[in-house]
């Protein structure tokens, strides 16, 4: 049998109402421990040891978890006795973790994250199936040299594109991109796509994190940014006053700036901010056909949304890259 860890974050996977049909729950309420006690089956696709990285509900995640988690994870994929990582976290933040991980994460073996949008004990909670499933993706061998993983709702995503589409629908997560990379059915494991974006083993991130970057405690400061209808552009000034490295905006369409928005990104840009430029819409490429972005000296997201965008820009700036290094990254991430 595959040899599996399990890292848990906490989230609505592991939170309790105060009864089955009772929609106000906490999230993080349960240990992995306690929740792998209730779940006999398991014992029949892997080996499985687990441990606590934190308990939180996942609007609580933070840099200084990515980083603890990344570690942890490189050190479990490392060990040759270990065969596949599953991650299990909360559903709110679960994309940038995604991604975050998928840069860093240096291993061809299957690494795959998990979640739930009903407790642990609600009626018909899905989190149950979802981490059966997760762990049989996990033990596939098809699953390895896959990028990271994300198993929810009988679905198979690739972390880069996977984005949280819904407040409380079971199918709350989807890749409106390049779709579903394969399903995943009461354990049967099918893949129909792969990503062709660098990641894990490819990634330049991951060899710096291990290595470079191995005794990083904090993230460089970037701050995201929402167009809109008559925006003031003020929120550029305070991210600005924050210390910001980079700026993410998040743009109206493809990339189209509000006037005073324009105005207070240029501003940023010619006081050393890297500004990158995503849109709104969560879907689509920035093709930059509108405005001149090179004039401007601004970097276009390609298809990543403003929360991943700001992740590879983090990272980008923590490596020490110019603006011109960072645009290449932005096409090949």
């Amino acid at each position: 049998m595959k040899k599996i860890a399990i890292l848990a974050t906490g989230g609505t996977i592991a939170g309790a109402s105060t009864g089955p049909i009772n929609s106000v729950y906490e999230s993080a309420k349960f240990g992995i421990n306690e929740i792998l006690s209730e779940f006999n089956e398991l014992k029949s696709i892997a080996d499985i040891s687990a441990e606590q990285i934190c308990n939180i509900g996942s609007q609580d995640m933070n840099e200084k978890i990515w980083l603890k988690l990344s570690h942890r994870a490189n050190e479990l994929l490392a060990n040759d006795k270990i065969d596949a990582l599953v991650i299990t976290h909360g559903t709110d933040t679960l994309e940038e973790s995604g991604y975050f991980l998928t840069l860093t994460i240096k291993s061809q073996k299957p690494v795959v994250i998990t979640a739930a949008m009903r407790s642990a004990n609600s009626l018909s909670s899905d989190g149950a199936m979802n981490l059966y499933n997760a762990i049989s993706v996990a033990a596939c061998k098809n699953s390895a040299n896959m990028g990271v993983l994300v198993v929810i709702n009988d679905e198979i995503h690739l972390a880069r594109e996977i984005i949280k589409t819904n407040t409380t629908a079971l199918n709350a997560f989807a890749s409106p991109n390049c779709g579903k990379c394969g399903i995943a059915h009461y354990g049967k494991v099918v893949f129909y796509t792969k990503s062709l974006r660098r990641h894990t083993m490819q990634s330049e991130f991951s060899a710096k994190f291990c290595e470079d970057l191995s005794s990083l405690q904090n993230l460089p400061c970037v701050e995201i940014v929402y167009d809109y209808a008559g925006a003031s552009g003020e929120a550029v000034y305070s991210a600005l006053n924050l210390g910001a490295k980079g700026i993410i905006c998040a743009a109206l369409g493809n990339g189209n700036l509000s006037p005073n928005m324009l105005h207070a990104l240029k501003f940023a840009n010619s006081k050393g901010a890297i500004v990158v430029i995503s849109s709104r819409t969560n879907s689509g490429i920035i093709s930059g056909d509108e405005l001149d972005f090179n004039k401007l000296n601004f970097i276009l997201s390609d298809s990543l949304n403003a929360q991943k965008a700001r992740v590879l820009l983090m990272l980008c700036i923590a490596s020490g890259f110019d603006k011109e290094i960072i645009k290449e990254k932005f096409n090949i991430y």
